[in-house]
């Protein structure tokens, strides 16, 4: 029985689109022409049949489920010398081979050993069509990426990420896996992988089914250019969403937190640190969809938020998601007056009481190492105003960084006051850092551990020329 540990998100079910061509009919002589070749080029390295070994006692990879496993266009790619050499360190690393250089054929000679593979070694465990790509958000592709490294595929395999190869070169290269692999069978290698590959891919089999699925949404995209993602936002139960139904759905589950009328008072939030958001106080029709529905589809943990805020998605499916968030559109316009409510005044006045978790002493010491100039605090505008994500910075701090968002209204306690040099002054580049990787227990502080470095360090140098 398969563990259930780490992560949960909701059963996406994920697709690569025309992973293998229909393949044609091969006549007398090509099917003659691609046996010999495939006796004279690949038997002497790989296997065509039989069943799985400890890859500790082969020489290549198998190609006993050739026909279920590779996309034609990246195997035709790869018999032609096209593509770059999967193994840095060769397949049997333990022999220190190195990478080595695949036999090449001709494209016709290609093509009729990629047909035969498609008649002779198809894997009758493999469901074709067990995905849809059109089915997969950029959400579900980023949350996969945070299981692949939780289930310690890193480990072994490399992987692009903002522009830079991470990951140990031990195993296959995995950059351009959604070229490469067609994902049914990548979805059937991940239940058990060592149904293919003897002592190989343990740590993915413990994963969840949705974590599972997750990881092989995220390798569909992998090298995949201009991929399209899904906006479940434009489905079909969006389009039939109801506010009468969103407005029961709002009295069954969430007004146990968020109180009847939205005022964060309902009979569990004493008990919540931090305290339910008071939807009375956001204009939610100004919040952007792809929040909002991640939010209540997936839960607040898995937006970097308080973990209270369950995974709704489990309870009341797609239908209900979209049903809550009309109702939420049509009921809260956002509380009048805000900035005059909410506005502080500079000096003492200002400093705003924490009980914000100290960074580790090896962050809390790091200075912002990107010196300061007018580039990177406008680039750290740009973040702060409209390209952070999950959310820009904006929505909750205000866009005069005064944490007078319109997001700010509903959280308690209320969002930082940057402008607030009396408070500034006495909070270290390093915890800031730190607080912006992995946001702030018992605040409305999400983390955003997706932001590369450099963007965080510049959000910085730009929240510093807010303080007065």
């Amino acid at each position: 029985m398969r563990a259930t540990r780490g992560m949960l998100i909701s059963g996406v079910v994920f697709v690569l689109v025309g992973l293998i061509s229909t393949p044609r009919l091969l006549f007398g002589s090509d099917h003659q022409r691609a046996k010999e070749l495939i006796e004279q080029a690949c038997v002497g390295c790989h296997r065509l049949q039989g069943t799985a070994e400890s890859r500790f006692i082969l020489r290549a990879p198998d190609l006993i489920w050739a026909g279920s496993k590779y996309q034609r266009p990246w195997l035709i790619r790869w018999l032609t010398g096209k593509e770059a050499p999967l193994y840095a360190k060769g397949y049997r690393w333990d022999l220190n081979e190195g990478a080595m250089k695949h036999p090449i054929v001709s494209e016709t000679d290609a093509n009729a050993m990629a047909d035969y593979f498609e008649q002779h070694n198809k894997d009758p465990r493999v469901k074709v069509g067990a995905f849809d790509a059109s089915k997969v958000s950029k959400f579900e592709m980023t949350f996969g990426g945070m299981a692949y490294k939780a289930h310690a595929c890193l480990g072994c395999h490399t992987i692009e990420e903002n522009g830079k190869l991470i990951g140990g070169p031990q195993s296959t290269a995995l950059q351009n896996a959604g070229q490469r692999y067609n994902a049914d069978w990548l979805y059937r290698f991940g239940q058990n992988p060592q149904d293919f590959i003897i002592h190989t891919g343990e740590f993915l089999a413990d994963a969840t089914d949705p974590q599972l699925r997750a990881v092989i949404g995220y390798l569909a995209v992998q090298g995949v250019k201009d991929f399209v993602y899904y906006e479940p936002w434009t489905s079909r139960e969006f389009a039939d969403a109801s506010v009468d139904r969103g407005k029961q759905v709002y009295k069954e589950y969430c007004a146990q937190c968020h109180g009847v009328t939205g005022k964060g008072d309902g009979p569990a939030a004493s008990g919540l640190e931090p305290k339910p958001a008071i939807h009375a106080n956001i204009p939610f029709e100004k919040l952007p969809i792809d929040y909002l529905y991640n939010v209540i589809n997936h839960g607040g943990a898995a937006m970097g938020k308080s973990p209270s805020m369950p995974y709704w998605n489990l309870t009341i499916g797609q239908q209900g998601v979209a049903d809550v968030i009309a109702y939420l559109k049509a009921t809260f316009k956002g509380a009048p007056d805000l900035a005059a409510a909410t506005s502080g005044s500079q000096g003492d006045a200002c400093v705003q009481p924490r009980k914000t978790v100290k960074a580790p002493d090896g962050i809390l010491s790091k200075t912002n190492p990107i010196p300061a100039s007018s580039d990177m605090i406008n680039a750290g505008k740009t973040l702060f105003l409209k390209t952070a994500q999950p959310v820009a910075c904006a929505m909750c701090h205000g866009e005069l960084g005064d944490g007078n968002g319109f997001m700010g209204a509903a959280l308690v306690p209320s969002p930082r006051n940057f402008t607030c040099g009396a408070m500034m002054k006495d909070l270290p580049d390093g915890q800031l850092f730190w607080i912006i990787k992995n946001g702030s227990p018992g605040t409305g502080m999400m983390s955003f551990t997706a932001l590369p470095d450099d963007q965080v360090w510049q959000l910085i140098h730009y929240i510093r020329s807010l303080a007065k």
